[in-house]
């Protein structure tokens, strides 16, 4: 017997027993395909397709951004700041102190030279001439959002200089004889005029052995030749490269300081500055005449924001690892840099105005 459910087959079989008779028993036992015929009909198309991406657990790929490769299958590093804020300490009341439990005291400039004569006097570490270095500690956030600072290089020549200890090389090209004459006066390696781009394009002259580049805008046409080979040394007015008078820039390249704002590559809006300024041995005036040249120099390059761009300044003097913390803001006038800033805004919206006032009167 066969039975017949919503379409579905119910299998089922009979036993037949006949009577028993002693030790004989008759068994017969009938399946349902031999009683009805079973038809196999093929699945619409796409179910079986569908009912595979059922049994597929639904798994997000989050998007990645760019990963270098030299960081790709590398775990991110833990950041940690270099900021440190030390405002909300108290100040000690007594002349020695734990540094992590109160505020860093602040030092005037010749006080914190005073400190470093100390410690470098022949009795201590016995450098009395060694370098003083200024370390500043800036914020790079541009003046839009989620903007920052790219790093920057500039060089700057110092009032009072003193002895590097590295010689730095600079390379002249100027038309006028009198003005090379002029530059190898004031310290240039090598100057001349359209011969020299040639040795340089024969290869006879090493652009290596050279530091800085300088140039005259009246041979500039003639140095775009070799444009390709100077790449970065290619003189410009925003370095100070490029300009007329030839052996003050010659003077500060030769003379002056070269410092670079790097910025940190995890915590992007803090940047730093290592540079010297001079020996212990100078005169504190003049090395603080240098101190007040560089600030200003790095206050130029502030955006146009709200807030601070130097947020802490230390000298520091190797190999004593002193830091001593030095009131920087008696060496920048921010009232002469806000009021720079009006004065463009003022002149921004001068401009809108009168484009606008042209644009009525041609309507009109």
């Amino acid at each position: 017997m066969a039975a017949v459910f919503g379409g579905r087959f119910t299998s089922c079989f009979f036993n037949v027993c006949g009577l028993r008779s002693g030790k004989f028993v008759t068994s017969l036992s009938v399946g349902v395909h031999e009683v009805l015929q079973v038809r196999n009909y093929a699945a619409r198309k796409g179910t079986r397709e569908k009912a595979r991406k059922k049994k597929k657990a639904k798994v997000e790929v989050k998007k990645v951004g760019f990963i270098p490769h030299n960081l790709r299958g590398k775990k991110a590093a833990p950041v940690i700041t270099r900021r440190i804020d030390d405002s909300l300490k108290p100040v000690s009341p007594d002349n020695v102190w734990l540094s992590k439990f109160y505020q860093w005291p602040l030092y005037s400039f010749s006080d914190a030279v005073h400190c470093h004569r100390e410690t470098h006097h022949p009795t201590v570490y016995n450098s009395p001439n060694e370098k003083l270095y200024v370390n500043l500690e800036l914020n790079m956030r541009a003046a839009k959002e989620n903007r920052y600072l790219d790093e920057f290089t500039r060089t700057i020549s110092l009032p009072h200089p003193f002895d590097a200890d590295k010689a730095k090389s600079v390379l002249v090209f100027c038309k006028s004889t009198e003005l090379q004459k002029k530059a190898l006066i004031a310290g240039a390696t090598v100057a001349g005029d359209i011969e020299l781009i040639k040795n340089v394009q024969n290869g006879e002259l090493s652009l290596k052995d050279f530091n800085f580049v300088v140039a005259h805008p009246d041979i500039l046409p003639e140095l775009v030749l070799v444009r390709g080979l100077l790449k970065r040394k290619f003189p410009n007015q925003k370095s100070g490269t490029l300009g007329t008078d030839i052996p003050a820039m010659v003077s500060r390249f030769c003379s002056g300081i070269e410092y670079t704002a790097k910025a940190d590559q995890y915590l992007k809006d803090f940047g730093w500055i290592f540079t010297s300024i001079g020996k212990l041995d100078m005169d504190t005036d003049h090395l603080e005449e240098n101190f007040s040249v560089l600030l200003k120099d790095v206050y130029s390059m502030k955006p146009n924001r709200v807030g601070p761009f130097i947020t802490k300044c230390c000298l520091v003097s190797l190999p004593s690892p002193e830091r001593l913390k030095v009131d920087y803001n008696l060496y920048i006038d921010e009232d002469d840099n806000e009021k720079q800033e009006e004065k463009e805004e003022d002149e921004e919206e001068e401009d809108e105005t009168g484009e606008a006032e042209v644009k009525s009167s041609v309507v009109v």
